[in-house]
């Protein structure tokens, strides 16, 4: 098989067994698809695409998803429907680039991860992995133009817009080229920094607070700054297994966090050693981030934008060594398993992170 057909064929065959999972749950308990694929921040989305920012704490979602939620509904389609099969396709553009950045294995590893259906429901993955990749890609080509205009599509979608901005103004710096020419890079990446200031004033003259959006992180998921040894013992309290009786997952996703939060700890030193200092930085700015919240939260998710994670994974799943083959299969296969599990969880309304 191809690499590009290995890659197709990984695509199709993991957006197909979510489509199963969802097709299942539906059937099992008699819900329809929007309520199978509308569960958790959906919502919130659906929400702001509709009233705008109504409620206070729903500037703590960026405006460019919903944005795109209320052009589908202007077009008069289903925005739920619509959302989740533009967020599939957007999945498969994100996995173009990282085929680009890090080889075929790469996206592979990358189509198969755990957490997958937050690229298959109408959330902000896929669109900024599909920006934020592509603008990484076209910077490693140095086309920073191109660079600069898809981290300001990817600046409209979530805070880590910011963190983008930065890595990518240490890639420029690391890249090879005189200092003038490195100088014109940073200077391109002053019009995804525009848009995120942009919105940081508009939100400043909607609600009066230059911390409006730190504000609502800390009201609405208790964001608020907590130092990291106190979130990794909150963290691994709420890991317990009986920490929730009622809710009986709930620690299984907690101890997934802080797996996912050694991963990039891992990556970062992996990065460093191999003198990759603008993926190491990208990837760890996230996890310091993370571990100054109240416990880690939504790292699972934060996974998929860690390009460099799949990048190193892609590697080591590259090998042609005849003994490790068969494990690799094996792995891609309980890789498939744990994804159509955490689809399950989101489908039928458990917290998935």
């Amino acid at each position: 098989m191809t690499p590009k057909r290995l890659v197709i064929g990984t695509f199709a065959i993991s957006r197909g067994m979510m489509l199963i999972v969802a097709a299942y749950v539906m059937l099992s308990n008699n819900k329809s698809m929007a309520d199978v694929l509308g569960n958790w921040d959906v919502q919130h989305f659906l929400a702001i695409a509709r009233n705008g920012y109504a409620e206070a704490n729903d500037v703590a979602f960026f405006p460019g998803w919903p944005m795109v939620l209320r052009f589908i509904d202007f077009c008069g389609l289903p925005m739920i429907a619509t959302g989740a099969l533009l967020a599939t396709g957007l999945s498969a553009v994100a996995a173009a680039a990282l085929y680009r950045i890090g080889g075929p294995m790469a996206a592979v590893v990358w189509l198969l991860a755990p957490t997958a259906v937050f690229t298959a429901v109408p959330y902000t993955e896929s669109l900024f992995c599909a920006a934020a990749f592509w603008a990484w890609e076209r910077a490693g080509s140095k086309h920073w133009g191109q660079a600069a205009g898809l981290a300001a599509l990817a600046a409209t979608v979530r805070v880590s817009g910011l963190f983008l901005i930065g890595a990518l103004a240490l890639y420029a710096l690391t890249q090879s080229g005189p200092w003038l020419i490195r100088f014109r890079r940073w200077l391109w990446l002053l019009i995804p920094a525009g848009v995120l200031a942009t919105y940081v004033i508009y939100l400043y003259f909607l609600r009066g607070s230059w911390t409006v959006w730190y504000d609502a992180q800390v009201d609405g998921w208790y964001r608020g700054f907590t130092w990291p040894w106190d979130c990794l013992s909150n963290t691994i309290e709420a890991s317990a297994d009986d920490a929730y009786p009622d809710s009986p997952e709930w620690h299984h996703i907690f101890r997934a966090e802080t797996i996912s939060w050694v991963l990039g700890i891992l990556t970062t030193i992996v990065c460093l050693f191999r003198k990759k200092l603008a993926e190491a930085a990208w990837v760890f700015v996230q996890v310091l981030a993370f571990c100054t919240s109240a416990w880690l939260m939504s790292v699972n998710r934060a996974l998929l934008l860690w390009f460099p994670l799949w990048t190193e994974l892609g590697g080591i799943a590259n090998t042609r060594s005849p003994i490790l083959r068969p494990l690799l299969a094996v792995a891609g296969a309980a890789l498939l398993c744990l994804q159509c599990t955490w689809a399950w969880l989101f489908f039928t309304g458990h917290w998935a992170s």
